[in-house]
């Protein structure tokens, strides 16, 4: 009806990852609310094409571990205060915070009783470390919404309201690239051998990763004379990948599409990456991989103390084994990393037995039966109609 006031829903993401989950939801919310609906709040750039002004660069947001955020916590206060102010001007239906935990959680804290539904989109990963966060969500959160099925009991047991709603991932098209087209218009012989590099969405991650991941590259080439590198990259990091592989002796594509991304992953024989939801997207475009991740110096300290996982790629904790090699922390080392990757690719089988566990681990997520940004938005929706009820 036309005379009823459109919901105003906030939300805030805090990195790339977050602007990624962000932008579907809005255009599902839009959907499922026949386009009767307000938006306001941080994002970038794919939230921004969705309709988001946002308050402020989300980049000013995108920090990650202890020795990173640290010293840029004034600046990261005063955000925090700014929205906050900003959140309750507005009166929004409802709050959104979409993962990045450092920023979201502390506005979200500051909300509580102010009679706005708060929602956390990427429930904390309170399986693999620091058990205790769920108990302590609980407390000012009224809504998680999961990607994984076997997160809502951790959080449903301390009282807080917890839906699966599937990965994202799932939805993004990683399986649809075309690597013929993707090699013919690189100029690249269908022989030829390609590595895939993927080094993480953060300046930071870029930093500690390329130079470990660029000497085994180099390693790995001197083993493979004709092996040539593909590296898809964000907005806010091609030029840092660009100056970082100017001197390798390996040719390397820096690629800047999501487009690009599949097709790549689609011609590529074995991939290098970093920990993160990449591991879907390589799973559900088949793609064998070794996974590598260094963390700052202080944070691994503290993460040695609070991990509870024995590991970080979501295709071994799924299937409860190393499907995918893992080379983390000490271990991710140039010569160890060239060996592995030589190591899939010289072996036939140990690449078909990858693609096997991939499609295990994508049937247990249910892959091709769910839509998650709708099943989000519907979430969103109920969460809607009950506040309205209750105001009646």
């Amino acid at each position: 009806m036309t005379d009823v006031p459109r919901p105003m829903i906030y939300l805030i993401a805090g990195e790339e990852s977050g602007d990624r989950l962000g932008g579907p939801l809005m255009r599902a919310l839009c959907d499922d609310l026949d386009g009767e609906v307000l938006f306001a709040g941080i994002g970038g750039p794919m939230m921004t094409e969705a309709g988001l002004n946002s308050l402020f660069p989300m980049q000013e947001l995108s920090v990650m571990g202890v020795t990173e955020v640290l010293p840029r916590l004034p600046r990261l206060i005063r955000r925090i205060n700014q929205t906050v102010t900003d959140v309750r001007t507005r009166k929004p239906d409802v709050l959104i915070t979409i993962d990045a935990p450092d920023f979201c959680f502390r506005v979200a804290k500051k909300l509580k009783g102010q009679g706005i539904p708060l929602v956390h989109y990427v429930a904390p990963t309170v399986w693999a470390w620091r058990p205790g966060r769920a108990e302590k969500v609980s407390r000012f959160l009224d809504h998680l919404l999961a990607l994984l099925p076997f997160e809502p009991p951790f959080f449903e047991k301390h009282g807080l309201a917890c839906t699966y709603v599937g990965h994202p991932v799932l939805q993004s098209g990683a399986d649809k690239g075309d690597g013929s087209a993707f090699r013919n218009q690189h100029h690249i012989p269908s022989d030829t051998p390609l590595l895939v590099l993927l080094l993480g969405s953060r300046a930071g991650e870029v930093g500690r990763l390329l130079p470990i991941f660029t000497e085994a590259v180099e390693q790995l080439h001197r083993a493979i004379p004709n092996l040539e590198v593909l590296i898809p990259t964000v907005p806010a990091t091609h030029d840092q990948v660009l100056t970082g592989t100017s001197s390798l002796t390996t040719p390397v594509h820096v690629l800047k599409t999501d487009q690009e991304k599949y097709d790549a992953f689609a011609a590529a024989d074995v991939a290098l990456a970093a920990s993160g939801t990449v591991a879907l997207e390589l799973a559900m475009a088949g793609t064998p991989s070794v996974i590598g991740y260094k963390l700052a110096t202080l944070t691994t300290l503290l993460a040695r103390k609070v991990v509870q996982t024995p590991y970080v790629n979501l295709i071994n904790i799924i299937l409860k084994r190393e499907a995918i090699p893992e080379l983390i922390l000490e271990n991710c080392v140039a010569d160890k990393l060239a060996g592995a990757l030589e190591t899939l690719f010289s072996t036939p089988d140990a690449r078909a037995a990858q693609k096997h566990d991939y499609k295990a681990a994508l049937a247990i997520l249910g892959h091709g039966t769910i839509s998650p940004n709708k099943r989000a938005a519907e979430t969103i929706r109920h969460i809607l109609q009950t506040k309205t009820n209750g105001a009646a």
